[in-house]
């Protein structure tokens, strides 16, 4: 690859690792309908006009029902759960568990008419990657029925982020993906206003909570996709999503460094263990693809 695009990946990986740090603060002053209706309005107003230029909005017009249920099921659950979720977990935790998306997939893929063989690789990184899962909770969370409650939300968000790719796949293959995801962010924006409108916080927010929705809608949910579809195009999917092993260790990093949450070594086996086990499941041999967790 080129020097442009090894920057175009360390740029998204930073990225897509920041928005569990910046749900965190965000959350100080916000509601987590409003994190979440803000950046993705935040992101509709910006990637609309650019596929309206481009003449991607108009086909994507004929996929409405496609566009509705990727919609719900990429952005509005997953965007509102995550910030649900992270009013008890932090925000470290809340970047690894994320990386199980790969898993949800194998597992909910056959419910859409997508069947792929379940060769020993894959069965040996569901193992992995959900023994990984089990060790994490049963040392970071205890009995606290709040923590269980976020991790409660953060299965939902998990769910889906692997339903989404599967909506793409079945029903809006050979569709622009830049089309797709305006729409798509309208739609959720539309869908989440008035959950938004009815947590509204009763005071200003705070200069750091307004910042970092910002942040979230222009610079990691906007530009963060556009830098993924350049990745796509430029050097194929499979180098492109490997993104999404990059995105834990970014946010456990700036949770750790940062918001000084704990991280110890049976923290360290978890997430070793679940990129692990993502990757082995996600994995079709020697073909290129498979498909791995998103960002937040």
């Amino acid at each position: 690859m080129s020097w442009r695009l090894y920057l175009a990946f360390a740029a998204l990986c930073l990225i897509w690792g920041l928005p569990y740090f910046l749900i965190k603060l965000a959350l100080r002053d916000l509601s987590p309908a409003c994190i979440a209706w803000t950046r993705i309005t935040l992101g509709a107003l910006i990637l609309v006009p650019i596929a309206w230029r481009s003449g991607a909005l108009k086909p994507v017009l004929k996929h409405k029902r496609a566009i509705c249920a990727f919609a719900i099921a990429e952005l509005v659950f997953p965007f509102s759960m995550i910030s649900i979720g992270e009013q008890w977990l932090s925000s470290s935790l809340a970047g690894i568990l994320m990386a199980t998306v790969p898993l949800g997939v194998v597992l909910i893929a056959p419910l859409f008419g997508v069947h792929e063989r379940l060769g020993t690789r894959r069965i040996a990184g569901l193992f992995v990657g959900f023994s990984g899962v089990v060790a994490l909770l049963g040392l970071d969370l205890g009995q606290d029925t709040r923590l269980w409650l976020g991790v409660a939300a953060m299965a939902v968000a998990v769910s889906g982020y692997a339903v989404g790719p599967l909506i793409v796949q079945k029903h809006l293959a050979g569709i622009d993906e830049i089309g797709a995801v305006a729409a798509s962010l309208v739609v959720a924006s539309l869908i989440l206003l008035p959950f938004a409108i009815a947590t509204a916080p009763t005071h200003v927010p705070s200069t750091l909570s307004l910042v970092s929705v910002a942040i979230l809608g222009t610079i990691c949910t906007a530009l963060a996709l556009m830098l993924f579809f350049y990745l796509i195009h430029a050097a194929g999917a499979a180098r492109a999503a490997l993104v999404a092993y990059v995105n834990p260790a970014v946010a456990s990093l700036l949770g750790v460094l940062v918001l000084h949450e704990p991280f110890g070594i049976h923290t360290l086996t978890g997430l070793a263990m679940i990129l692990v086990g993502s990757w082995l499941a996600s994995s079709r041999g020697g073909e290129e693809g498979g498909v791995t967790a998103k960002n937040a």
